[in-house]
């Protein structure tokens, strides 16, 4: 989720403070089938270590690319400073807004077994506010729905700086906007907004009566075999995880990563993943395997807009999945941003390929455009090792 955590005044703790910057380098060991691939592996580890030797980078980064059963993982930096461990696939760590593609996946899902549409509205949810009644789940899925942000409401923002473990009532986050009309609109502009995921979970809800934690479960975990992806309530992480940081040159650098909770994102940025886990999820959802060729068409009927943090080359929007197309191809995926990370994860439509590049810092165009620009060149350098080999 990009909910802009760092822009809110953050406590501080005592300590010493931890960067990390997640990006490839290194090769996966053991049962998972890591193959080494000489000089294109250094060179992308270099490319990953640019990254964290920035003043205003991240500490550690890892990217694992994946071809069929053939996965490689390139790392640069720790997994946590003070220690000379570095990341690694297995470690958890917060998928921020790239959680919206699990919600993607839930509610396509469903709307293939008929117990959603695409042109279903919020009217079918009588707890929202009846102005925003005509925003269909399309629009939801597309950010074109012009429902207000909850996570930039003054009153979320300021219940959040009081108490950044506060447990947030998840079904009741768009309360905070609810006396607000819709911004535009439905359908009528492009406007990435928090709001939408989490109305898109709440429909999933009323359509099944099922929790949309089950919901996940059933049809996510399960279909693809995920084993370390959660979406948790409270501030703490499983074990063992990736580190992330408030990185600001001049100012002593702060671990960040159980600094706030999951329950105040949910279903917009809440899930918690590991490298692993969060690129057998990608070549799934990127390549549609997920959901049926007719779903997958209406899915990537694609309006301009890009994912927040942008990714790499040109950016277009679908249905909860966006369009990267780089020097050296197409994929599909999606990008977040939280306090401590900032995530891409892409796949090819052939489902055969996927990448996911982390990061444990959060870098976002108006905090770091500097650091931003120079992780999507990264980020397509990888995406273009992905592609060609």
């Amino acid at each position: 989720m990009s909910l802009r955590y760092r822009r809110l005044p953050l406590p501080r703790h005592g300590g010493r403070a931890v960067i990390i910057l997640l990006a490839a380098a290194l090769a996966l060991a053991g049962p998972a089938g890591a193959a080494p691939h000489g000089d294109e592996d250094g060179a992308l580890r270099a490319r990953l270590r640019e990254l964290v030797d920035r003043p205003d980078g991240p500490p550690g980064a890892i990217a694992v690319l994946r071809d069929g059963d053939r996965v490689r993982v390139v790392q640069a930096g720790v997994a946590e400073l003070g220690t000379r461990r570095p990341p690694s696939a297995t470690d958890h760590m917060r998928l921020a807004s790239a959680s919206k593609a699990f919600s993607g996946a839930v509610a396509l899902r469903l709307v293939d077994r008929g117990l959603l549409s695409l042109d279903d509205t919020l009217n079918r949810l009588p707890s929202l506010p009846a102005a925003w009644g005509a925003v269909t789940l399309r629009q939801l899925l597309n950010h074109t729905s012009g429902l207000p942000d909850y996570s930039a409401a003054p009153e979320f923002v300021k219940l959040i700086q009081a108490d950044p473990h506060r447990v947030f009532d998840s079904r009741h986050l768009l309360d905070f906007v609810a006396d607000q009309d819709l911004e535009f609109a439905p359908g009528s502009r492009y406007r990435y907004s928090n709001s939408d995921n989490v109305a898109v979970a709440l429909m999933a809800e009323a359509a099944t009566g099922r929790s949309y934690e089950d919901l996940l479960t059933a049809e996510v975990y399960r279909p693809r075999g995920l084993t370390e992806t959660s979406l948790p309530v409270g501030h703490r992480l499983p074990g063992p995880y990736l580190h992330g940081y408030d990185v600001e040159p001049g100012r002593p650098t702060e671990d960040v990563s159980t600094l706030f909770g999951a329950s105040g994102s949910w279903a917009s940025g809440g899930m918690v993943s590991t490298p692993a886990d969060f690129g057998v999820f990608m070549a799934g959802y990127a390549g549609g395997t997920l959901i049926s060729d007719a779903t997958r068409k209406q899915q990537r009927a694609f309006v301009d807009g890009a994912s927040e943090p942008a990714g790499p080359g040109a950016n277009q929007a679908g249905l909860a999945i966006f369009k990267y197309t780089t020097r050296c191809g197409v994929v599909y995926g999606h990008t977040g941003n939280t306090a401590g990370y900032t995530q891409l994860g892409v796949g090819t439509p052939d489902s055969r390929r996927s990448l996911t590049l982390s990061i444990t810092s959060q870098v976002n165009q108006k905090t770091a455009p500097a650091l931003l620009a120079h992780l999507r060149a990264v980020e397509e350098d990888f995406v273009c090792a992905l592609l060609t080999h």
